[in-house]
């Protein structure tokens, strides 16, 4: 049985287990003595326009985030309603990103990288460690520690994953007001064949990623 919780949302049995398995971690390392911990991740990597996004987040130990899950797999309400819980209860968390431009100048691996370094320099609270899903971060000066799948492993994970792919679509929204022949408003800047075939027709627009479209752009 689930029940609603004052946002509308339903949170299961199931999710409160999950919360509490993918809590886990968190709770050893606490043990460890680190209490201040982050987790990292971005949303974005794959669109053919519009930046990388990332976040970082600091849990409270004690505070529950029913419903936490790799935000992928998340229905839209849930993220939206996750990602206001986030910003408030949250013990700190910030919100970076790197725009096309820099993604063309350099890579989208090293794009992604950088948009988490940002995201973890501007916490507002200095970790003591950060848990970052399966990117190695190095010169920072507190430990990180790599997770595979880690958004669907771990809350704090989680949580910036919400934050990232939440804060990056809404944006996307935004830009669909001032370019809306392309749809970003239902895409979000991934290859879709409505995108492609306005691609080809169009050409891009100034948020494409234009080495994103090279073999796009040859048939065209």
């Amino acid at each position: 049985m689930g029940n609603k919780e004052n946002s509308g949302i339903r949170i299961t049995e199931r999710d409160r287990e999950r919360f509490r398995a993918m809590g886990l971690l968190e709770q050893e390392l606490r043990e460890e003595g680190y209490f201040a911990i982050a987790g990292v991740d971005e949303a974005g990597r794959g669109p053919l326009a519009g930046p990388v996004v990332a976040a970082a987040c600091i849990l409270p130990p004690g505070v529950t985030f029913y419903g936490l899950n790799d935000s992928k797999k998340m229905t839209e309400k849930r993220r939206d309603y996750l990602y206001d819980l986030l910003r408030g209860k949250a013990s700190a968390w910030s919100i970076a990103m790197v725009d096309q431009g820099e993604i063309d100048r350099t890579d989208i691996l090293s794009a992604a990288r950088e948009a988490m370094r940002r995201a973890l320099l501007e916490l507002p609270l200095t970790p003591d460690l950060a848990l970052i899903d399966a990117v190695h971060i190095p010169g920072l000066s507190f430990p990180i520690r790599e997770e595979i799948r880690g958004d669907a492993r771990h809350n704090v994970i989680a949580a910036a994953s919400v934050l990232a792919k939440v804060a990056r679509d809404r944006m996307m929204v935004k830009w669909d007001e001032e370019y809306p022949e392309y749809g970003f408003a239902s895409h979000k800047g991934y290859g879709t064949a409505a995108h492609i075939e306005v691609i080809r027709r169009l050409g891009p627009c100034p948020i494409h990623r234009r080495t994103f479209l090279r073999s796009i752009l040859a048939e065209a």
